[in-house]
């Protein structure tokens, strides 16, 4: 089976993993594979597989959204035509283009599946997740002609449904983790930090991640020599963050850390895991913390409530973070039989629900099905 594969290849950002995972995972699985990305120029990158691609140009991109040229329709029709896949896969990079792929498959006779993993918080509480409501609710009329729309979780189904989309095109196939390589294990970085224990958060310094949150959180608490946070990411907050909260409070800024070794040594350092969002769609950093065995906090924003649910971890709202972690945070500083408890959890929780190799599985299976019942309506329609 051919798959025409439509999604991100930077900035980095979650769209981005998604896509590199996913495709080189088909392509392991025998499928051929052809990436249509946005860029001007494109260089190598071992980490991505070697596949025919096809650049769409564009005038704006950022880790939130896309802005293509006007040819840029075109460019992807005419690249459609002339590779002829079985099924085009759209990872959805929020831009004008995901509103006339519906109508650019028709005319070509090819059955259309997206990926939809915008960050949300079902319940409204805050002024992001308002916003993030408003691109579920632009989305929705269109997302309801594409053949079906991958989804991550229950609650972004039911969002969905909620604003119009038919559940019958709806179908959830979360993020995945390979568990064989993200698994609990011996790891150099608490001895790196003369840490007795370890927290840590990884993922992007910007607004909507809440991070000041944690940081105030975690200087009010005096957390002791003993313990040290590991701030892992970068983004837009990270300067004006450093600047006040620094070492003197056992904060250890390591800025984006590319090397996935050194990223997977830290969480299985980690005694606990910590991310404080307004909203989100489904944490890849979350459950390859959980898939470590690292104790977890999260909010309840997007899907990550739904992942911790049931006691695989400590589940926060996402109003007045930094107060509940005034209270979590000193007692998984003095209370070990907790975290170790909670990491075993979740790492159960991974094996039993988000594994990479069954959610390929669920794919395969949902692109197998689609192609036979779109090829049958083909049939029944030319008679």
């Amino acid at each position: 089976m051919h798959i025409a594969w439509l999604g991100k290849k930077t900035p980095f950002c979650g769209n981005v993993t998604y896509g590199r995972e996913v495709t080189n995972a088909l392509l392991d699985r025998g499928y051929k594979v052809s990436f249509l990305h946005f860029a001007q120029e494109d260089s190598p990158d071992e980490s991505w597989p070697d596949y025919a691609e096809v650049l769409l140009p564009f005038l704006f991109k950022s880790t939130i959204y896309t802005i293509p040229t006007p040819k840029s329709s075109k460019v992807l029709t005419d690249a459609l035509e002339k590779l002829k896949p079985d099924l085009v896969h759209a990872s959805l990079t929020l831009s004008p283009l995901d509103f006339r792929l519906p109508e650019i498959c028709e005319d070509l006779k090819i059955p259309l599946v997206a990926t939809f993993h915008p960050p949300f918080d079902s319940k409204l509480r805050n002024l992001s997740s308002s916003t993030q409501f408003l691109t579920y609710q632009l989305y929705a009329p269109f997302l309801a002609q594409y053949d079906k729309v991958i989804v991550f979780s229950q609650l972004q189904r039911h969002l969905l449904v909620k604003l119009g989309v038919p559940r019958s095109r709806l179908v959830i196939i979360p993020n995945g983790v390979d568990v064989d390589k993200y698994s609990p294990g011996q790891s150099p970085i608490k001895s790196q930090f003369k840490a007795e224990r370890l927290f840590v958060y990884l993922g992007r310094i910007a607004p909507e991640k809440n991070v000041e949150s944690l940081l105030k959180a975690w200087r009010h608490c005096e957390m002791g020599n003993e313990c040290q946070l590991l701030i892992v990411g970068d983004g837009p907050l990270k300067p004006s963050l450093q600047m006040n909260y620094g070492k003197e409070y056992g904060i250890n800024w390591l800025g984006f850390v590319a090397d996935e070794m050194t990223r997977i040594n830290i969480l299985r350092a980690a005694d606990v895991f910590i991310l404080p969002s307004l909203v989100e769609g489904l944490s890849l950093s979350l459950l390859e913390a959980m898939s470590c065995g690292a104790a977890c906090l999260a909010t309840d924003a997007g899907a990550d409530g739904e992942v911790l649910e049931g006691g695989a971890g400590a589940i926060l709202g996402t109003q007045g973070v930094t107060t509940q972690l005034r209270t979590l945070l000193p007692l998984f500083r003095d209370h070990p039989e907790i975290t170790e408890l909670l990491g075993k959890k979740a790492r159960e929780r991974v094996l039993e629900r988000y594994t990479f190799h069954e959610n390929i599985n669920r794919l395969e299976k949902l692109y197998t099905n689609l192609l036979q019942s779109y090829n049958k309506s083909l049939v029944l329609n030319h008679f």
